[in-house]
């Protein structure tokens, strides 16, 4: 069984009504049953064979004549869930409509139950703590964050270490990469000084990129994937350039160098757009996999990240010190 989805928080007992049914009867229904349910913010309106049919606030029952019929005041366009939805998505849809509660149906559309409030504060609450736990690269169980208050710690050791000895390979991998272009660096020695600028811009643009892809497929999994991308692109390519021509300056002012000032240019360039490119790709690659596109944005991604950021500035500094 899958854990986070909509059936596993879903209550079952609150009030519906039959279309047919006049305001007074609802009245009548809330007052004498009121216990009996878990919550009372909306009265979904279902048909005999329980497919769900329209929706109306408590305000709007006794707001109206006692006389006038649910069909005529119900809300038929609802924004339901269905069954398998992960929770994070139902937590956002209540969020973006304003809901107090987001009925869950089937392919049918008969109401199997609802998401009521306190259910989806719940929900934001965990899917936040696991986001930023992911994210930051700590492993969690079926708990969730819980146990990383609770428990011991061996297991706060064995959840914090795996990505670390990721993150240590990553780091080994690039000392080599350093080393193997030693003759640009002898040729140059202020090339090693910005390594960790290099990275860094590689690494914040990377960030800033996967966070607003992961927030976006989160609360809309159907908005337009192709065109998201090509405006994340070329807003990329804005900051690239931007960000390159004033490093080329900057250097070239203070260093007096117009070929460190071309090559930090060309690289930073280079390494913004593919951190951009890591950044898109690899949380769709997750999202296919089934896998939540949150870790992308973690230690993984910085990892793969810095190595190719080093690969292409030494690369680009290599290629111009031989040419030029």
């Amino acid at each position: 069984m899958k854990k986070n989805v909509a059936e596993n928080r879903m209550i079952k007992m609150f009030p519906t009504a039959r279309p047919d049914e006049t305001v007074a009867g609802v009245e009548q229904l809330l007052l004498g049953r009121a216990k009996e349910f878990e919550t009372i913010n909306y009265i979904y309106i279902t048909d005999t064979e329980n497919r769900l049919l329209g929706v109306i606030s408590i305000k709007e029952i006794f707001g109206n004549p006692k006389n006038a019929l649910v069909r005529n005041l119900m809300e038929t366009k609802i924004i339901t869930a269905r069954q398998g939805t992960h929770q994070e998505k139902i937590a956002n849809l209540a969020l973006k409509h304003s809901l107090k509660s987001i009925p869950i149906v089937d392919k049918e559309n008969r109401l199997l139950g609802i998401i009521p409030s306190d259910v989806i504060l719940k929900i934001l609450h965990e899917e936040h703590g696991e986001d930023i736990l992911r994210s930051a690269g700590v492993l969690i169980s079926k708990d969730q964050t819980k146990d990383i208050i609770s428990g011991s710690m061996t297991s706060y050791f064995i959840k914090r270490i795996p990505w670390l000895i990721v993150g240590l390979a990553g780091g080994v991998s690039a000392a080599f990469i350093v080393g193997s272009f030693e003759e640009a660096i002898r040729e140059m020695l202020i090339l090693a000084a910005f390594i960790p600028a290099i990275v860094y811009m590689a690494d914040a643009v990377g960030a800033q990129t996967a966070t607003i892809f992961i927030r976006s497929l989160a609360i809309d999994g159907s908005m337009g994937i192709k065109k998201y991308v090509i405006r994340e692109i070329l807003v990329g390519t804005a900051i690239a350039l931007f960000l390159g021509i004033l490093i080329s300056i900057i250097s070239f002012l203070w260093w007096g160098s117009a070929m460190l000032g071309a090559i930090l240019g060309a690289s930073f360039f280079a390494t913004i757009i593919t951190a951009i490119g890591v950044a898109l790709f690899m949380p769709w690659i997750f999202l296919q996999m089934k896998i939540d596109p949150a870790i992308a944005s973690g230690p993984f991604a910085t990892v793969i990240t810095d190595i190719i950021s080093i690969v292409i500035y030494f690369s680009i500094a290599s290629l111009m010190l031989k040419f030029f």
